[in-house]
C-alpha cells in the first residue's frame, strides 16, 4: 500500500479508541432510562465498528482474493436478509435457488477472473431474462409480475450493485486499486456515521418521517458536508485531484444517502425496522451496506471511464 494509507488506518483506529473511551465515560455517567439506552446503543455500534474494521482491513491486507470472497459472503448474507423479509411463493423457489447458488457465485467468479465484459451484463441481461423464464415453468401466475420484480430487485441490490465495490480491484488507475475500495468505504460509512452524530447533536427537522424517522435535515447536511470534506482530504488515496475528489465524494455521499433511503422505504413497505440482527447496534448486513448499493456502481463507472490508464 502506501505510507498515506498507513496514516489513514492509524487515524481510524485512533478515532475508534477515542470513541470507545467516550462511550465508557458516558456509560458511567448515564442515569436516566432514555440516556442509558442511547449510550448502550452507541457502545454497541462502536464495538461492531471495531469488528468490521478488523475484518475489512484484514481482507485488504490478505489481497484481492480475500476481498472478493468477503464481498461474496456479504452479498449472500444481504440477499438472505432481503428474502427473509420479502414474501415469496412456492413458484419462486427455483428462481431463488438459482439466485443464491448460481447467479451470485458466477457474478463473483467473473469479478475474480477480471472478466469485465460479462460481469457488467450477466445479471441485468442474462439473469434478468432467464430467471422469470424459469419461474414460468412452475405454472404459478399469481402476482407473477410483483414476484418477478422482487427477484430482480433482490439480485440487483444485494449482488450486482454490491459486487461493484470489490470490482474496483480490476481497475488500473496508476494507484493501488485496493485504495479505491478503501476510499469508497471510508466516504460512504463516514457519511452514515456523521449523519448519525450531527442528527443527535443538532437534529430538529425530520427529513421524511414516513421513510426514515431518525433522519433529520441537519444530520443530512452536516453529515454529508463532513464526509465530502474527508473525501477531499483523502485524495492521495486516489488518482483524483483535490477538486475532483470533492466532486466525486459528493456523488458518493448523495448516492449513498439515496441507497439508504430507498432501502428504508422497502423496509417500511415490509413493516420492518431492520433487515436483520447480525451486526450489534446496526441491524443486518444490508443495513450496513444499503449506502454501498447505490454508491459503488456510480463510483466504479466514474473511475473506469475517466481515470483508468
Amino acid at each position: 500500500m502506501t505510507s498515506f494509507f498507513s496514516i489513514v488506518l492509524a487515524a481510524i483506529l485512533g478515532l475508534l479508541a477515542v470513541a470507545s473511551a467516550i462511550g465508557f465515560i458516558l456509560q458511567r455517567r448515564a442515569t436516566e432510562v432514555g440516556s442509558v439506552a442511547t449510550v448502550q446503543n452507541l457502545n454497541a455500534r462502536i464495538r461492531s465498528w471495531w469488528i468490521m474494521v478488523a475484518v475489512f482491513g484484514g481482507a485488504i491486507l490478505l489481497g484481492d482474493t480475500a476481498v472478493v470472497i468477503l464481498f461474496a459472503f456479504l452479498s449472500f448474507m444481504a440477499l438472505r436478509e432481503f428474502w427473509t423479509l420479502t414474501p415469496s411463493r412456492r413458484g419462486d423457489h427455483l428462481a431463488l435457488f438459482l439466485s443464491f447458488f448460481v447467479v451470485l457465485p458466477v457474478q463473483y467468479v467473473l469479478l475474480g477472473t477480471l472478466w469485465y465484459g460479462l460481469f457488467a451484463i450477466f445479471i441485468p441481461v442474462y439473469a434478468f431474462l432467464i430467471l422469470p423464464a424459469v419461474a414460468t415453468l412452475t405454472g404459478d401466475v399469481n402476482e407473477f409480475l410483483a414476484r418477478t420484480a422482487r427477484v430482480q430487485w433482490g439480485l440487483m441490490l444485494t449482488v450486482y450493485s454490491i459486487s461493484h465495490a470489490p470490482a474496483l480491484l480490476m481497475l488500473q488507475t496508476g494507484t493501488p486499486s485496493a485504495l479505491l475500495l478503501v476510499y469508497l468505504v471510508i466516504v460512504v460509512q463516514l457519511s452514515d456515521v456523521f449523519q448519525y452524530v450531527w442528527g443527535k447533536l443538532l437534529g430538529k427537522h425530520r427529513f421524511s418521517p414516513n421513510i426514515s424517522p431518525s433522519k433529520t435535515l441537519e444530520g443530512l447536511i452536516g453529515g454529508g458536508a463532513s464526509a465530502i470534506l474527508v473525501g477531499t482530504l483523502l485524495y492521495r488515496l486516489t488518482p483524483f485531484s483535490p477538486l475532483q475528489a470533492a466532486a466525486i465524494s459528493t456523488v458518493i455521499v448523495v448516492a449513498g444517502f439515496f441507497g439508504g433511503f430507498v432501502l428504508s422505504a422497502i423496509k417500511r413497505d415490509l413493516n420492518a425496522k431492520d433487515w436483520g440482527y447480525v451486526i450489534e447496534g446496526h441491524g443486518g448486513v444490508l443495513d450496513r451496506l444499503d449506502s454501498i448499493t447505490f454508491a459503488s456502481p456510480l463510483f466504479f463507472h466514474i473511475v473506469r471511464y475517466w481515470f483508468t490508464t
